[in-house]
């Protein structure tokens, strides 16, 4: 017979748990299948811990090295859900770029994501010797990013500041099936903007792991002082 440990245990258990919990107004993105997931939200972090106790539906990992092996292994196993893995386009380009997309590959992501100054080739490079989708960032929906497109890129992060809703809705115009990723804004407001525009799934940038541990830290300290 099969042993069924009491659903109580596990309310309890996540009860002590704290989630960090990523704009409710995501949800109403359209979201994106990648891996057998739909993803409308993701959390734009490299940071394990705020990776495990985040409820995005995918991780965005983009940060301003050179793409490390061990990085991208660490993420993978930790994230326990799609990651977007940045593996080049300033610094990185040309064969060590393709290196680290396959690299990645290997470790299990589900798209590589490059910058939006990677030359047209580089693109062309990575489609032609990388299994999972290329994923471009773009800045303005001008002609960079239509070569780019035109090169194989088959997924766009629009990161454009305050005019990602106006490049959005130029992109959505231009290609109506390619998926799009966009940065939310720090409001509710400004993440239904993107997604009205025509977003697909929206990046979260949390909240400081120094800012978080403060929080907690000034928490205790107000416990502490209630016991004396």
């Amino acid at each position: 017979m099969t042993k069924v440990i009491s659903s109580d245990h596990g309310e309890r258990a996540q009860a002590r748990e704290s989630v960090l919990a990523v704009p409710e107004v995501m949800r109403a993105a359209p979201g994106i299948a990648i891996q057998g997931r739909k993803i409308r939200s993701l959390v734009f972090s490299t940071d394990l811990a705020v990776i495990c106790h985040c409820d995005a539906d995918a991780v965005l990992a983009v940060y301003p090295f050179t793409c490390q092996p061990a990085i991208t292994q660490a993420l993978v196993a930790a994230s326990q859900r799609p990651v977007f893995n940045g593996v080049g386009g300033s610094i990185t380009q040309g064969e060590r770029c393709v290196e680290a997309a396959l690299h990645s590959e290997m470790s299990g992501v589900a798209a590589v994501v490059v910058n939006t100054s990677i030359p047209a080739d580089s693109i062309e490079a990575l489609v032609e010797r990388v299994g999972v989708p290329v994923c471009v960032t773009a800045c303005a929906a001008d002609d960079v990013v239509r070569r780019q497109i035109e090169a194989g890129a088959s997924i766009v992060n629009v990161a454009a500041g305050p005019r990602t809703p106006e490049v959005v809705a130029a992109l959505r115009g231009k290609y109506p099936e390619l998926p799009l990723i966009a940065t939310g804004g720090a409001t509710d407001d400004a993440i239904r903007a993107t997604i009205a525009a025509g977003a697909d799934a929206v990046s979260w940038t949390p909240p400081a792991i120094a800012d978080l541990e403060r929080e907690v830290m000034e928490k205790a300290r107000r416990l502490a002082a209630e016991l004396l």
